[in-house]
């Protein structure tokens, strides 16, 4: 396979992307932490390719962006205080938050129940999503190589193994976003990045939460 590159600023670039996505292939594109890999999220044969570009063992769960908060109804059955007051205060940002999946999602995006899911604050990013809905993204590595910032470094890793890349220039964050299980009463950090544990306890104090 020969994978195709297309800069961002290209007119057709976003439209080209989702008709991509559509016919079941695979496209990297920018956000504001890494580059992500993305597949239709109800096309169970993209998900597996995900994970098949990847290597990425199947006990790990593929995440989900969403173009905004109004849109979580699409990826959980319930909207928990927690959530809502982590998703107002972060979202569009560098924030993963963990929920119930909605029964609706393929069971191969995770090997149990919950859901990872972000809203990016990249503007391309969140103008494909706007335009398509929500994507299952996972960052666009080998599993257990370096995070990718550019689409060169996105190339170096998985040229030939994915269908289309979007060009974006350098992803601005560098690093993958911080994950927050909100799935219990007491919120817990699984993984800490751009945004630190202690802005988010003093959101959860604020709104007497922690």
């Amino acid at each position: 396979m020969q994978t195709e590159v297309v800069p961002i600023s290209y007119p057709t670039a976003l439209q080209h992307a989702i008709d991509v996505l559509h016919n079941g292939g695979i496209v990297a594109f920018p956000t504001d932490t890494v580059y992500g890999l993305a597949a239709w999220p109800f096309h169970r044969e993209s998900i597996e390719r995900l994970y098949h570009i990847k290597k990425r063992a199947g006990s790990k769960a593929i995440a989900m962006l969403l173009p905004d908060a109004r849109s979580l109804s699409v990826v959980t059955p319930r909207v928990t205080p927690l959530i809502r007051v982590l998703s107002d205060t972060f979202w569009p940002g560098a924030l993963t938050l963990v929920m119930k999946r909605h029964p609706h999602l393929p069971d191969i995006l995770a090997p149990n129940d919950t859901i990872g899911v972000r809203v990016p604050a990249h503007p391309g990013a969140l103008s494909l999503l706007k335009m398509c809905g929500p994507l299952a993204v996972t960052s666009a590595n080998l599993s257990g190589q370096a995070n990718t910032t550019t689409a060169e470094e996105v190339l170096e890793q998985l040229q030939g193994r994915f269908h289309l890349l979007i060009d974006g220039g350098k992803a601005p964050g560098g690093m993958p976003s911080t994950v927050v299980d909100c799935t219990a009463k007491t919120p817990k950090i699984l993984r800490e990045g751009p945004i630190s544990a202690e802005d988010i306890q003093k959101v959860l104090e604020k709104y007497s939460l922690a």
